[in-house]
This record gives C-alpha cells, structure tokens and sequence, in this order.
C-alpha cells in the first residue's frame, strides 16, 4: 500500500505542477479537492507554489466563484487578501452577482474567514445565507446536502478529516474525479486508519492501566471519544507523538473536570487544588482517597508524557503544569460561584474564571508538546502569554459549550451559565440571551480570524494550525449537542473513521 501510494504521489504532483496550464477556477478547484480528501499535507509545497504565484491581477476578470474561491483558499492559508477583490459583485442593496447555486456557497464560505470592520463579508453572509435557505429544500444531492452542511457550520470551520470518507465517495461516484487521485485518497486514508488503530490501542492501554474506571464511577469514560477529538486536531501520520500526548492530557482534564463538577466538596475541592498547586505527592495526605488516587494519576500521566519527550524537549513540562494549575485554580472558583449560588454580573466576569476553565489554553500548549523541533521554547513562551488567538479559542468554546448545555445543567446543581450573567447583565429573558452569546461566539471568530491572518510575531502556521483545529473541533464537538458528553451522537463518525476502511474496488 504504501509503494503503491508513493507511486501515486509522484503522479499527483505532476499534476499540479500541469495545472499552470489551466485556468484559474481548475487550479485552485484542483486545490480543493486535495483538501476535501485530506490529501494536501502531501503536497505543501507544491499548493503553496499555486497560491503564491496568483496575484490580484490574475483575479481581476475572473467570475464570483472563481474569485470566492480564491479568497477563501488564500485567507485559509493564512494570507490576508482583501475582500475588496468582491466589490464588483455587490450593490448598494448588500446584494451580489450570484448567479447558480454554487457562487453563493462559495462566496458564503469564503465570508465567514471575515475580520472586524469587513462589512463587504458581513453582507456577503447576510445576502447568501437567506438565498440558501430558500433554495435548499427544493434541491437534492451531493450540493444540496453541501449547502446544509455549510448553512450548520461553514467550511472554513469544519474537521477535514472526520468528512474526508464522504467527499472520497462523492468525487469517485459524482463528479468523475481524476482516477489517480482517487486511488491515492482511498490508499491515504486506510493507511491512516491503520495508523490511527495502533494509537488507538496505546492510549486505550494506558487508560485502562490507570485503573480510573473500576475506583471513579462518576467519571466520564471516554478515551477513544478523546482520541477521536484529537484526530480533528492532526490527523496526519507524521504527528503520532503529538496525537498520543494531547490525548493523555485531553482524558486527564476531563477526569479533573468531572472531579470538580460533580464529585468533590467545595472543602476537598480547595484541598486538592492546594496538592495540584504544589505538585507534591507527599502533601495529598488529607485527601479523600479518591482524590488521593487522583493525584497521584496525574502525577503519573506527567510523568509518562515527559518520559516520551527528549532530553532537550524536557522543560516543555513546565509549561504544562503552570497551565494545570490555572485550569484548577478555574474550577476552584467555579465550585465556589455554585456552593454561593453567584451569578456572575457580566459576561465579562463570567468569562474571566470560564474561559480558562474550558481547558483550551492547555490543550494549546498540549498540542506544541509532541511537535520536535518546529516548537521551540519562545513558543511556549508565546501560547503562555495567553496570545489573542488562544483566548478566542477558549470564549468560543465556553460560549458553545453553554449555549448546548444550558438546559441539562439546569436541571442540577451547576454553576451559573455565561447565559445566565447575560441574562442579568442585559435584563433579557433566555432566548434573547442565547442570542447575544450566538452573536458573540460570531465577534470572537472575527478576532480569531484577524489573529489567524496576522503576520507579526507568531509562531510557524503548521503549530497555528492546531490551535485552529481545535477550534473547529469545538464547533463539531458542540454544534448539535454537547457530542462529548452524550457521545452517542458522535459514534457513526467514530465507527467510519477508525473501524471501516475504504474499498479499493
């Protein structure tokens, strides 16, 4: 499988070299698709040549969806084109030259890698959102079922690769695609799976050695659900370490979660955090023996991870820890807004102690942590200082996970929602709430997206990319349902990705 693959690459590559004699359209749909079938990381540097060489004259006299798919690719590729290039589609009205359904869902999707202040993509959502609404009831196939999936979440935020076997099956059966691609993405793809099975079974093995579920019966037992979260992260062969390490600390958050929201008493809550604080086995004595064992789980779970870095890599840990105790010192306080049954006066207020009690910032550090020498210790430094982009993470998933759970966690005792703080902060009853923080959740990705496009001071795309990866698992994750919690939802795609592979025939 794998010489035949590497066969297969050769030929691709040829094909995109061959693509400079098409037009613009076929490139960058040629782009895509490699994109769609999780092909791309196979071919960097040959996707980037295509994209730098077309400048803002080549676009010039190009159709809306050529020029919408250009500027979607460009800005997800971290360039920051201007969307002035869409100023010729439009009218005074916010209505544009869409001609078939395919101009607006590309010209939808390309708006939502807005910023602040582009009030060209504003309406260009606005226009194209209400004409897929209209039109898609009355349409069927695989462009129908596209529109749906981008009017729930838009491209630009979607897992790749918990789709990549659909689109695999749609560019064989309905559009007639290249041959050799085709083969490729099958071979890529069960190779991934092969790959993705081995470290399945090395983290089902460590947290069955943990021993969690036979002491811990209100623990959530769900390692293959957060195996599966990371895949979303990186699901490329290549970062193996890293997938295996973030979702070690992925479980061990949820343990902890868990331990705060519906376990621990405020008394052995403030304890524990005191142990987690100083690191030290030997001052957890007090400890329930639950919490005890706890403990010492994460102690060992630290300690396995740094046994897999490098000696140079090793101070990474530090990191790591630092941001353990945050996130423990986040869940400290919650616990106490609940024992006191205080709202949070703002959501403002809400967000300074729930932003970080999402774990995000950890899980941002977290996935630098197995990437080898790309992640280098002003890195660190940077994703410790809390950059704009790693706090637009955390309010987009505290923001999405409230507005999914809201009704569940009323329903026991809980602490206080952002919904909540919003609803006195603003005196509006729940449903208007729900829609300020819907509206908020859409400010903060303008932000995430500004820092996205921001050349100054940030570290290598390819480690950016994670924190962006883990911001549209948040979206898959809490889209619908809370799909980690109620991991029934999530199972058929757990099962497509990881038990089935793909027919060669």
């Amino acid at each position: 499988m794998i010489e035949r693959a590497d066969q297969l690459k050769k030929e691709v590559s040829k094909t995109i070299a061959a693509s400079s004699n098409c037009s613009l359209y076929e490139r960058m749909h040629l782009i895509e698709v490699l994109e769609h079938l999780c092909l791309d990381h196979l071919f960097e540097q040959e996707i980037n040549a295509v994209l730098t060489q077309i400048s803002y004259a080549d676009v010039g006299g190009c159709d809306l969806q050529t020029v919408a798919l250009w500027f979607y690719l460009l800005r997800k590729h971290g360039y920051g084109v201007s969307p002035d290039v869409l100023a010729k589609f439009s009218d005074e009205q916010g209505s544009f030259a869409a001609k078939n359904p395919k101009d607006l869902l590309n010209l939808y999707n390309a708006a939502y890698l807005r910023t602040s202040g582009e009030l060209i993509l504003d309406e260009a959502i606005c226009f194209t959102k209400r004409c897929l609404e209209s039109i898609v009831p009355h349409m069927e196939g695989p462009l129908a079922r596209e529109m749906k999936c981008a009017l729930e979440i838009p491209i630009p935020r979607r897992v790749r690769i918990y789709e990549a076997k659909y689109y695999i099956s749609t560019y064989g059966k309905e559009t007639k695609g290249d041959e050799v691609i085709m083969e490729l993405a099958k071979l890529n793809f069960n190779l991934m799976q092969l790959q993705h099975n081995k470290e399945v079974k090395i983290v089902t093995r460590w947290w069955n050695g943990l021993e969690l579920q036979s002491r811990l019966s209100f623990a959530r037992d769900r390692v293959v659900e957060c195996y599966f979260w990371i895949v979303g992260v990186y699901f490329e062969p290549s970062f193996s370490r890293g997938r295996i390490i973030l979702t070690k600390v992925l479980a061990i958050v949820s343990i902890l979660d868990d331990t705060y929201d519906v376990y621990g008493t405020s008394q052995e809550c403030e304890l524990f955090t005191k142990c987690v604080e100083s690191w030290d086995p030997k001052v957890a004595h007090d400890l329930p023996e639950n919490m005890k064992f706890i403990f010492r789980k994460v102690l060992d779970t630290f300690l396995s991870i740094e046994n897999e870095l490098a000696p140079e890599e090793k101070y990474r840990m530090s990191y790591l820890k630092n941001f353990i105790v945050d996130l423990v010192r986040a869940y400290n306080k919650e616990v106490k807004w609940r024992e006191e049954g205080y709202i949070p006066a703002t959501v403002k207020e809400h967000l300074e102690v729930s932003a970080r009690s999402g774990a995000c910032h950890l899980l941002s550090c977290a996935s630098f942590v197995g990437m080898g020498d790309i992640a280098t210790k002003e890195t660190f430094d940077w994703v410790q200082s809390m950059p704009k982009i790693v706090k637009a993470l955390c309010i987009i998933l505290r923001l999405s996970d409230d507005l999914k759970s809201y009704e569940r966690e009323k329903m026991t005792s809980h602490v206080a929602s952002t919904i909540d703080s919003c609803m006195k902060e603003h005196k509006v009853p729940v449903q208007v709430a729900r829609e300020k923080i819907q509206d908020m959740i859409e400010e903060t990705w303008k932000d995430f997206n500004e820092e996205w496009l921001n050349p100054n001071n940030r570290p290598p795309r390819q480690l950016l990319e994670r924190i962006f990866n883990l911001t549209r698992t948040m979206e898959f994750m809490y889209k619908r349902d809370d799909a980690y919690t109620n991991c029934h939802a999530i199972k058929d795609t757990i099962n497509s990705l990881f038990v089935e592979p793909i027919s060669m025939v």
